[in-house]
């Protein structure tokens, strides 16, 4: 490959792809720019819109590079990469030297990320466990073994030293096939699934940007195995040919994929309430509920979902924890509004 360089900058690249130039764009821009950058933070840099061929922006990674393209790489201001302790209330069920398991509230980003550098929970892990801590598992991501979405609530551990976070990370990437790793939810959908219990085995890839997610076929090149088990726990608002307006559900994952039993839920029709991303169409049917059951559906501010149960085995001792957290008060309102509404 000739010299694809055209000009440099501190803060922008500017390349033109040579005679021969052909394959990916990511592939092509970790070969030319010769290991400066790795090829995951090169689909980053795409992804966030940081790239542009010949003059429009590129979002999509495996996009064809074509001889000739002018490819410029304009770099985002580098931001402060290591996370600082900040005092925010932790509501521990358990700790020791290994680990810590809490309830993380709805409304709580779980890592620092674009537009989310403070406020959370791991800084407010470094706080409450030391620094100590912020060299676990990855500068911005100490202790992190796995994570729920930002309007999620429920049980999580982190882990406070390394053997702990090799140990719990591997029964996470396990999903619990071969030893004690379980992961249970409860969530407020629309409707009632046909069957009041099955399993949701669809694989998920993703939908356009970078967090969306939807049902892929199985032979797409991002599709990633995805299994839920879900069970009916009450119909609410039932009608007389025993249909539902709602239902309370509890799911158990099989694998842990991102947003899973938000896009399973949706792909067999009964989305979470409150969902914006995968029930948004749905949000007209609030009018069909009684007041004060409407009033208090379409005001509630997040998808329907709490992980309530959490189990592993300890990386010590190897006995098996079981922590459980009951439903938080604005979903116990949401589901008790349901439950006294009749048509």
């Amino acid at each position: 490959m000739n010299d694809p360089f055209k000009q440099a900058s501190a803060n922008r690249k500017v390349l033109t792809a040579d005679e021969d130039a052909e394959g990916r764009l990511d592939s092509f821009l970790t070969a030319a720019l010769e290991g400066e950058f790795s090829r995951n933070r090169i689909k980053s840099l795409i992804e966030q819109n940081a790239v542009t061929i010949n003059g429009k922006v590129v979002s999509e990674p495996k996009r064809k590079v074509q001889p000739g393209d002018e490819i410029v790489i304009d770099m985002p201001e580098p931001e402060d990469p290591e996370p600082k302790g900040e005092d925010i209330p932790l509501d521990v069920l358990y700790e020791d030297d290994d680990l810590i398991v809490l309830v993380k509230p709805a409304g709580l980003v779980v890592h620092p990320g674009a537009g989310n550098w403070t406020g959370t929970l791991v800084n407010a892990l470094i706080h409450h466990c030391g620094a100590t801590l912020s060299g676990i598992g990855g500068v911005k991501r100490p202790g992190i073994v796995h994570r729920l979405d930002k309007e999620t609530s429920g049980v999580m551990v982190a882990a406070k030293n390394d053997a702990a976070h090799r140990h719990l990370s591997d029964q996470f990437a396990d999903h619990g096939r071969t030893g004690p790793l379980e992961r249970a939810y409860k969530a407020v959908v629309w409707g009632r699934p046909r069957q009041l219990k099955g399993t949701i085995d669809a694989p998920l890839g993703r939908a356009g940007d970078r967090t969306k997610r939807a049902v892929k076929r199985e032979d797409a090149d991002d599709a990633r195995e995805a299994i839920t088990h879900y069970t009916v726990v009450e119909r609410h608002v039932e009608k007389p040919d025993g249909t539902a307006l709602a239902s309370t559900i509890e799911c158990h994952l099989e694998t842990g994929r991102t947003h899973q039993i938000r896009v399973h839920m949706a792909h067999i029709g009964h989305p979470l309430i409150g969902d914006p991303e995968y029930g948004a169409a749905f949000r007209t049917k609030a009018n069909l509920l009684p007041d004060p059951a409407k009033v208090v559906v379409s005001q509630f501010p997040r998808q329907a979902l709490h992980a309530f149960m959490l189990q592993f085995e300890h990386p010590s001792t190897g006995e098996v924890m079981h922590f459980e957290s009951p439903m938080p008060q604005d979903m116990e309102e949401l589901v008790k509004a349901l439950q006294k509404a009749r048509l």
